[in-house]
């Protein structure tokens, strides 16, 4: 008989996979100002690079081994400036929380990216 990973651990592992690009339902958005901080400049070409590098940066994120977090927040440098991400649990409408984030058919995942000063 199969068992159950705990809820905390399934929430983790369902956030990594949300982190990682892998949840075709979970939503990434960055913010603006993160984004134009990054970037260096104000072309469009600046922006897309700056949101790959700021994608590529959350992605490399790694949480402490020890940790028994949901890990759906983190705090990482990138050119200086501190950059916070956090994952928010939505019902599939994405109009409601959701009522089990464990639940990846009634889940959909928000993933936001900011600078630690737009927190």
């Amino acid at each position: 008989m199969a068992t159950l990973a705990p809820p905390n651990t399934r929430i983790a592992d369902l956030n990594d996979r949300c982190r990682m690009g892998l949840d075709r339902t979970a939503r990434i958005v960055a913010t603006r100002d993160c984004l134009a901080t990054i970037a260096k400049g104000d072309r469009n070409m600046d922006m897309i690079i700056a949101q790959a590098r700021v994608l590529k940066a959350v992605r490399d994120y790694r949480f402490a081994p020890d940790e028994r977090s949901e890990r759906d927040f983190g705090s990482l440098e990138l050119d200086g400036e501190t950059i916070f991400f956090k994952i928010d649990y939505y019902d599939a409408a994405m109009e409601f929380g959701s009522e089990d984030p464990a639940d990846a058919s009634i889940t959909t995942r928000v993933l936001t990216i900011m600078l630690a000063r737009d927190y």
